[in-house]
């Protein structure tokens, strides 16, 4: 008998592991979510970003989503110390050098000033006493790799404070709010992903 192929979204939380099982006082996704055995998160944001997770049962998809050569887009809103100026977006728009198991030059990529999002606040929140001078800045690329974002801001002179993926191609994380979930069919979640079934 085939097995039911299941599909959710999700918005991960400031601090959960993007696996199930809680490590190191961290607490992982089954802290929040009662799932099949069989779900699992494709691909991950690291314990200090948030925003759209994808879980699911079907190999294929996790296969092709994380595959390079598919060139997927993701989009992120990307908090950071300070304000760029146009010098700093051009350097993360033509790419840059950053440490990722030795030297790597990020792929050119989408960089723009953005208005602060209408967003809810993080718990707990970013130190703003500490960041007084902060801008949001939309970061639109096709590879992820490990911490990539925050050390591409690091490198033209802006920490990253706070950092949330919006988007994976058109499958876009609005209206879910921190820690909401929502299941979605395997015919919308391609399209959207520009997959082919």
């Amino acid at each position: 008998m085939a097995r039911t192929k299941n599909y959710f979204i999700i918005y991960k939380p400031f601090k959960v592991l993007s696996q199930f099982t809680s490590e190191d006082g961290n607490p992982g996704l089954g802290s929040i979510y009662s799932l099949p055995k069989d779900v699992y998160p494709v691909g991950r944001l690291d314990l200090d970003s948030e925003g759209l997770l994808i879980l699911t049962n079907d190999k294929q998809l996790n296969g092709a989503l994380l595959n390079p050569e598919n060139e997927h887009r993701r989009t992120y809103w990307v908090e950071v110390e300070g304000v760029p100026d146009d010098s700093a977006l051009d350097q993360l728009r033509s790419g840059v050098e950053i440490n990722v198991k030795g030297n790597y030059h990020t792929l050119p990529c989408e960089a723009k000033i953005i208005n602060a999002p209408d967003v809810a606040e993080r718990q707990p929140p970013v130190n703003y006493q500490k960041h007084p001078v902060r801008s949001w800045v939309e970061i639109r690329l096709i590879e992820g790799k490990n911490r990539q974002v925050r050390k591409m801001t690091a490198k033209v002179g802006h920490p990253t404070l706070r950092l949330i993926r919006v988007a994976i191609e058109d499958l876009h994380l609005a209206p879910l709010q921190s820690g909401e979930i929502t299941q979605i069919s395997e015919k919308v979640l391609y399209k959207k992903l520009h997959l082919p079934i």
